[in-house]
Formats: structure tokens, C-alpha cells, sequence
């Protein structure tokens, strides 16, 4: 009997630059960390997690810290905020001050469609899409049912 050869393909285990990969919708993409005091918790995170920082971008509502592990993207830490009112009629998108802790941002193709659909299906609005500083595509942040925040991304 003649051995068939294997036909198995290398994979490569290199991302993909973000501008040209394929978008995975409701993937979590990154994780925001909202602080009291980011540059403690930035330190925190690099002593104890291993956490790599990269230059901190200046935002609206303060510095934002990019973090990373290992040759992975993770995320960002910011000071924690009550967002001005921006809403209809002159309501705030957050209806309550905001409290430390995390924020999941799921893949979207289209954010502004993402986020109606998600308002349609019952999340309130917290932060309306907009373009994240620097041209890295553009965020909104939806309170689902049961108060939770989970974060709209789509990336350019």
C-alpha cells in the first residue's frame, strides 16, 4: 500500500494587520478599564500582570492607556466619568456616575447600524458612536438589559 502524503498546511500564527483582517462580529476585541486613580492601576497591572504600556493618548475625559501582553493587543485604562449631556433633549447618555471596573468591546461591521440595533433590542445609551482619537476606527458603549456595558467597535 502506497503512504498518502499529509495534507495538513502550515498555519501561521502572525495577527493579521487590523486594516486588513476580516471583521468577527460580537468577537471581544479588547477590554477598556475604567479607574479612579488609572496611573495606580497602570502600575498595578505592570508589576503583578506583566502588562506592557504603550504611549498614553490624550482623550476628551483625560489620558488613555493602551495596554498589551505578550505581542497581543488588550486594551485601555481611563479615570472613570460622567459623561456630559449629550442626549436627546438634553439628557445624559449615562444615567448614573460611572463606577470603576471593565468594559468589553465586541467587533461590529458597522457601528452606527450595531448601535441602533442594540437600542432597538432594549440597551440605553450610554456613549453615541463616535471616532476614537488617532483614526483607529469608532466606539459606542450601549447599557444592555440588566445594566451591564458592553462596548461597540469597528475598527477601520
Amino acid at each position: 500500500m502506497a503512504s498518502r502524503k499529509s495534507s495538513k498546511r502550515k498555519t501561521s500564527t502572525r495577527r493579521r494587520p487590523t486594516t486588513n483582517r476580516k471583521i468577527r462580529p460580537g468577537f471581544i476585541s479588547h477590554t477598556e478599564l475604567a479607574s479612579d486613580d488609572p496611573n495606580a492601576t497602570r502600575e498595578w497591572c505592570r508589576k503583578v500582570l506583566g502588562w506592557k504600556f504603550g504611549d498614553s493618548m490624550p482623550t476628551p475625559t483625560g489620558p488613555y492607556h493602551p495596554w498589551s501582553f505578550g505581542d497581543r493587543t488588550g486594551g485601555g485604562i481611563r479615570a472613570t466619568t460622567r459623561l456630559p449631556p449629550q442626549g436627546k433633549d438634553g439628557v445624559p447618555f449615562v444615567d448614573r456616575p460611572e463606577a470603576p471596573g471593565s468594559t468589553p468591546y465586541c467587533e461590529v461591521p458597522d457601528i452606527k447600524s450595531a448601535y441602533e440595533r442594540a437600542i432597538k433590542a432594549g440597551a440605553k445609551e450610554m456613549f453615541p458612536p463616535n471616532e476614537i482619537p488617532g483614526g483607529n476606527g469608532w466606539i459606542a458603549i450601549v447599557r444592555a438589559p440588566g445594566g451591564v456595558a458592553i462596548g461597540l467597535w469597528a475598527p477601520k
